[in-house]
């Protein structure tokens, strides 16, 4: 009889810590979607963040972890928007591009790039001789999207290559606040399978979000976040398809 009272005792004791752990961890969302925190970016001058960890995720590609003044620092990216990354080529020149997070800043302390490093690319040979304990300099924000949660019902989405890092950084906002009943179609193309960005990332959110958000793998030289022939080709299929310029956006 003492046996099963302790072991029912533990049992509450245990649902209670869960709980417990469940509401804080809500609180601690709202507490950051709520709470107007001050971003480490400035939008008129370069600030530098060191690299404190890099994760190598194919034999171009790498993942690149700065980190923010304190702990409890935020990038200060409003959703869709972009920051200017400034580094050497080849050549030691300066050379200033812009990229976009896949963190956000529910994810304090730090942001990440994922950079896919390009042969001739100008930026893409910092980015390849970059090593950890290196700094970054980057400005920001940049951009013109700006996003309100539950502003549209449904987004339709065309990412070809690295075009992929705005759209995954809107998706994760959308379905990761509890608000925003905004559901999105990801179109996503690449030239070969192995050129996919972030695809264990996107097949978890269409796992944990299957009613919200379907990905759709596109295997060829076609598509909106690109170039601009690619942009090009893409709009007069869009209007094809009466697909108004209201209705559209090129990052």
């Amino acid at each position: 009889m003492e046996i099963l009272q302790s072991q029912r005792v533990e049992l509450m004791v245990g649902v209670a810590v869960a709980l417990v752990a469940i509401g804080a961890g809500t609180a601690y969302y709202f507490h950051l979607s709520n709470k107007k925190l001050k971003g480490c970016l400035d939008p008129e001058s370069f600030k530098e963040f060191k690299l404190v960890k890099r994760t190598q995720l194919s034999h171009n590609v790498a993942k690149f972890r700065f980190a923010l003044p304190t702990p409890d620092s935020v990038v200060g990216l409003p959703i869709g928007q972009h920051m200017s990354c400034r580094g050497k080529d080849s050549q030691g020149e300066n050379v200033i591009k812009p990229y976009t997070p896949t963190t956000l800043d529910s994810d304090i302390g730090y942001f990440e790039l994922v950079i896919k490093m390009y042969p001739q690319g100008r930026m893409s040979h910092h980015f390849r001789e970059m090593c950890e304990g290196d700094y970054l300099a980057v400005k920001g924000p940049k951009g013109r999207f700006k996003y309100q949660p539950g502003q549209v019902g449904a987004f339709g989405m065309l990412a070809g290559g690295t075009g992929i890092a705005p759209m995954f950084q809107v998706t994760r906002a959308i379905l990761e606040n509890p608000k925003d009943k905004t559901n999105v179609r990801l179109i996503y193309a690449n030239v070969t399978y192995e050129d996919i960005l972030l695809k264990e990332e996107l097949d978890n959110l269409a796992t944990n979000f299957p009613s919200r958000f379907t990905v759709y793998y596109v295997l060829n030289q076609i598509l909106r976040c690109g170039p601009p022939p690619m942009n090009k080709a893409m709009a007069a299929h869009l209007d094809a398809l009466e697909y108004t310029p209201q209705m559209q956006f090129q990052f």
